[in-house]
């Protein structure tokens, strides 16, 4: 599904214009955005949580030479899915 799919189908469900879904979906977008830039999770209850995770530093190729490089350490998203998530994906 992409963004303008999504839009689409929040309008539809919440009988809002188009431009109102996007944005709302903007707003989240940047509250999760924000919230993760800061460390903070972001848990929606049946869904899931978003937060953040390390990666730890570790050695890697430079795809163009082959030669070794080092990759530093880093902060990255994650996302876990709630328990109502995952009974419907299955």
């Amino acid at each position: 599904m992409t963004k303008e799919l999504l839009v689409n189908k929040m309008a539809r469900d919440a009988k809002i214009t188009k431009r109102a879904a996007e944005t709302a979906l903007n707003s989240f977008i940047r509250g999760v955005r924000g919230a993760l830039k800061r460390g903070d999770r972001v848990s929606l209850v049946g869904f899931g949580t978003f937060l953040v995770g390390r990666r730890s530093a570790r050695n890697g190729r430079d795809p163009r030479t082959g030669k070794p490089i080092k990759i530093g350490a880093m902060r990255v998203p994650r996302f876990r899915p709630g328990q109502a998530l995952r009974d419907v994906v299955r």
